[in-house]
Order: structure tokens, then sequence, then C-alpha cells
């Protein structure tokens, strides 16, 4: 069986980049077919596999103008010649999914939410600066890709949804069905430290969607608490003016400081609502209680008074009661236990889920094919 990866591009490290390298250690010669890749913001496992880009990857100045070239990538995907291969299996949550294929070629999508810029749009630009762009070219824009995601699911034969959250967004978006896997979190990185430090922690993108500024404004309020942000990106300005003194930002960290941090915190904040979340599990890894949204795939991955504290409305007031409620209870949280239910999304058991299920469905296709 060969078998080809697509994803969507390799310019920043996060959830969907660990998956692709968690195929990599499954799939070790399949090569991986990517719109761009800017190897300096990816880690060195990257360098070591097969990674074939477009022709995007020539446009000048692309790494720094990534984001306003979107009619671009439908042709970059569809320039690929994959035909020499018997399954393809896409890591998309926009693009990657495009690729073209005849029939006797089997397409797996692990599909981590139908494009939020496309179909949850208002949400998603929600807090950023409304240019002339944003307010009447990108809407234009955004209607064909609209037409071209939904063209695109024609030639993809199964979809993998990361959380029930988005088996049921894929559903509702493209009437399609699909079937659960969770994404691989590598649990044997963190460890439980038995001393704690007193800050909160937060570790995330620093996106406007990600609700930073609320946790912020209520960290303001609760000026005998410390909260330690790490992460970077484009809010961060805008979230610096606002924080008090009682805030940190770390910005990016190498792997065995986010051990560290996770070990040593108090307890662990997430209050986005996010189609999975791999970053509370690995603060429950570490033995740490999570304060979350009660929203998306914080449902799936947080057991309420077990393993962490939901938050129900997204307010400043719900906030802090999740918070004042949190340190009521504090003491009563068992590291072991929150452990245990970090345990259920291992890496392993995501590289051997993925394999059974995409020689499951291979044999499956051979099967209707030759017969």
């Amino acid at each position: 069986m060969k078998l080809a990866i697509v994803h969507d591009y390799l310019n920043q490290y996060g959830g969907a980049e660990r998956v692709i390298e968690a195929l990599n250690e499954v799939y070790k010669d399949s090569p991986v077919y990517t719109s761009i890749y800017d190897a300096e913001r990816m880690p060195e496992t990257f360098r070591k596999m097969d990674i074939r880009t477009s022709f995007m990857q020539k446009i000048p100045f692309i790494k720094k103008i990534f984001k306003h070239c979107l009619f671009l990538y439908p042709k970059a995907f569809k320039s690929f010649d994959l035909s020499g291969y018997d399954v393809i299996l896409s890591s998309s949550s926009a693009f990657a999914k495009g690729v073209k294929k005849d029939r006797n070629i089997l397409h797996i999508c692990y599909c981590y939410t139908p494009a939020r810029f496309l179909w949850d749009y208002e949400n998603y630009i929600r807090k950023e600066k409304k240019g002339f762009l944003i307010k009447f070219v990108l809407p234009l824009i955004l209607k064909k890709l609209k037409k071209w995601d939904l063209n695109n699911n024609k030639g993809v034969d199964y979809f993998i949804s990361i959380s029930e959250n988005i088996k049921n967004r894929i559903k509702s978006v493209y009437g399609l069905e699909s079937d659960v896997i969770y994404p691989p979190v590598n649990i044997n990185h963190y460890n439980i430290n038995n001393s704690r430090d007193d800050y909160f922690l937060i570790v995330s993108r620093l996106n406007s969607y990600k609700n930073l500024d609320l946790v912020i404004k209520c960290f303001n309020k609760l000026s005998n608490l410390r909260l330690k942000i790490v992460g970077t990106g484009p809010f961060q300005n805008e979230l610096k003016l606002m924080a008090g003194s009682n805030t940190e930002f770390v910005g990016r960290v190498d792997e065995g400081e986010l051990v560290r941090l996770y070990s040593k915190c108090r307890g662990f904040i997430f209050p986005g609502n996010e189609d999975f979340g791999i970053t509370p599990i690995e603060a429950q890894a570490s033995g740490k209680p999570v304060i979350a949204f009660k929203m998306g795939g914080a449902l799936e991955t947080i057991i309420d008074k077990k393993t962490g504290i939901f938050f129900n409305e997204n307010t400043e007031e719900s906030f802090m009661d999740a918070v004042n409620r949190f340190l009521g209870m504090e003491t009563m949280f068992d590291k072991e236990e929150i452990r245990k239910n970090a345990e259920r999304f291992d890496k392993e058991i995501f590289k051997k889920k993925i394999n059974d299920y995409v020689l499951s469905k291979y044999e499956d296709f051979k099967k209707i094919k030759n017969g």
C-alpha cells in the first residue's frame, strides 16, 4: 500500500502538526505534500521528513503574506500529481482535502474542523480590526471558497473527525458522517510534580478568538493571583496592553521548559471554544486540574469536579465564579486520577487506531473496486 500524506501548510507548530509527526512515525516512507513549509518555525523532526511543497513555496515573501493568498491554495493542492498512490491521507481544516485523485485511489481525510474562516466567519474575526479587506473583499473570496470546499467533499471517501464536537460540525456543515479518532498527545513527556508554584497557566496561540482577553481582565481584578501565558501570536500586543502586573507573558519556550511550567502550575486555564484542545490534556498529564469554558472539545477531555472546573458563560462573572469554586476545592483534586484521564489520548493509541482504520478502509475499498 503506497500512501501519501497531505497537509494544509507547515509554517507554524501546533496540534495539527503534532498529528503529522505521529503519522510520520506510522508511515515512515510516505512523503508529506503541503502548500508551504517554513523549516525555521518547525521542530527538528520535520527536517527528517520527505516534505514536498507546491509552487507557492517559490512566491517571494510567502512566509509573510501567506494569509493573503487564499485564492492560491486551491490551485496549489490541485497541482499535486498523486496518481501513483493507493491511499491519500489528508490532514486538513481547509485546503488539503482538495487534492485531485482518480477513482482508483482511496482518500481519507483527517478533519480538524470545517474551516472556521469559511463556516464560522463572524466569530472567527469578531475581535479582529475590520479594515477594507475584511469588510468588503474577503467575503467575496470566501463565497467562492465555500463552493470549492463543498465540492471537494466529493473526492473524499471517508472522513475522520478529531472529536465528537467536530463530528457534529461535519454533519451540520457538510451533511456527512465521520468516525472519531482523537488527536495524539505524547503523555510520557509530562510528569507529576508533588511541589507547585502559585501561578495559573495558559498555553495558547495569541489569537483574538482564543478568549484570552476575558481571562486577563479577570486576573486584573484577581490581583492576588498570578498568571503565566506561554505563546505568541498576532493579538499579543493588545493583550499585553490590557494586562496587569500579575500577568506574565512568557513567549515561546522549548519543550523542557514547557513540561516544567505545566508541572509547577497551580492549575491550567482553557477559556476558548476549541475544536478539541491538546493543551488541557498536556496539563492533565502533568496532574493539573483545568478551568475551562464549557463548550467544544473540552467537554470530551475534562471531567467536571474530577479533573477540572467548567464555567458556563463567556462572561467575567462566570469565569470568576469558576476560579472561586476552583480555589474552594483545590486540595480535593487527585493528581493520579487527573493523569489517568489524560492517558486516554496517548499518541500510541492514536497511531494504532489510525493505522487500523486506514488498513480496514483500504481492504474495503479494494473489494468494492475489484468486485
